[in-house]
């Protein structure tokens, strides 16, 4: 019996738990939070729809101790912060939502299964927790969703169906995201990427869509989805995740077979080589600085 978990039953975690259950991945899913009256009323709430979905997936309010024995656990918690950022907005949330995440990782160390990170900044919080908890199966969707809005953006722009664009955002899920744009194809052929179109729609469209809706929440849903299918073994494909790499963590496309991962990093032309070491310096001293603030100069 596959049994999954998600803990927040905020706004995002709604809606990832709206989607599982819908999509009917598993026979069980677990849902915590804070405290257990949202927990309650998000599992109640999300049962309805499985009777009137006929999904097969049966909602349980739990505590953190129960998704020990979860096959995958998604992670969609956040601090109440104000966030007042105007440039790396994600960054914003670190010094917040850190503690909460330490706290997560104790509670949930020795989980073998697979933890999916949707809480922000997602390449430094999917490392927090995996040193933290000990886990070995962390991924952060950031990356993923960054592909997903960049083959959007360029079927848009070049008026194709999405579905023929090929390519990889990579590094960082913010502002030193690194578009692969010297593999891009469409159709299997090389495509000239215009660059500085698709980055002020990469700057722009999550920031629309949080002042239209309040935050973000069908698009991170997608990317769970689509990473769960993977790394539960119900497909085999290449999707974009922040996996340790190198002696960082950041995003790379990862190639699952049977669930298990391989990394499989697009050749890179000497423009996005340095993007990408200047993403991964950055995360790396931004790291440091969140796990050793008195070590920071």
């Amino acid at each position: 019996m596959t049994t999954l978990g998600i803990v927040g039953a905020g706004a995002v975690g709604q809606t990832l738990a709206t989607a599982m259950v819908s999509a009917g991945l598993a026979q069980r899913l677990l849902v915590t939070s804070r405290t257990q009256s949202p927990a309650q009323a998000l599992a109640d709430d999300l049962a309805d729809l499985a009777a009137s979905t006929s999904s097969p997936t049966t909602v349980t309010a739990a505590a953190l101790p129960d998704l020990l024995d979860c096959q995958a656990v998604v992670i969609a918690v956040r601090a109440r912060f104000t966030n007042t950022a105007s440039r790396n907005v994600r960054m914003g949330g670190a010094a917040a939502n850190a503690p909460v995440v330490r706290i997560l990782a104790a509670a949930l160390r020795g989980h073998s299964g697979t933890v999916i990170m949707v809480t922000n900044p997602v390449d430094l919080l999917s490392r927090l927790f995996a040193e933290f908890s000990g886990c070995t199966r962390v991924f952060g969707i950031g990356s993923n969703l960054d592909t997903a809005r960049y083959r959007l953006t360029l079927a848009r722009l070049l008026n194709v169906p999405k579905e023929a664009v090929q390519g990889h955002v990579i590094g960082e899920h913010g502002d030193g995201a690194v578009i692969c744009a010297s593999t891009t194809t469409v159709n299997g052929h090389p495509v000239h990427v215009p660059l500085k179109a698709v980055r002020e729609e990469l700057t722009a469209r999550p920031g629309r869509i949080s002042s239209g809706i309040g935050r973000t929440r069908s698009g991170p849903a997608g990317a769970v989805l689509s990473t769960l299918r993977l790394a539960l073994g119900h497909h085999d494909g290449t999707t974009e995740l922040t996996t340790p790499h190198n002696g960082d963590w950041y995003g790379i496309p990862l190639r699952f077979t049977a669930g298990q991962p391989v990394p499989c990093l697009p050749t890179l032309d000497s423009t996005e080589t340095q993007l990408l070491h200047a993403a991964r310096t950055k995360l790396h001293t931004a790291y440091t600085e969140l796990v050793h603030p008195e070590g920071a100069s």
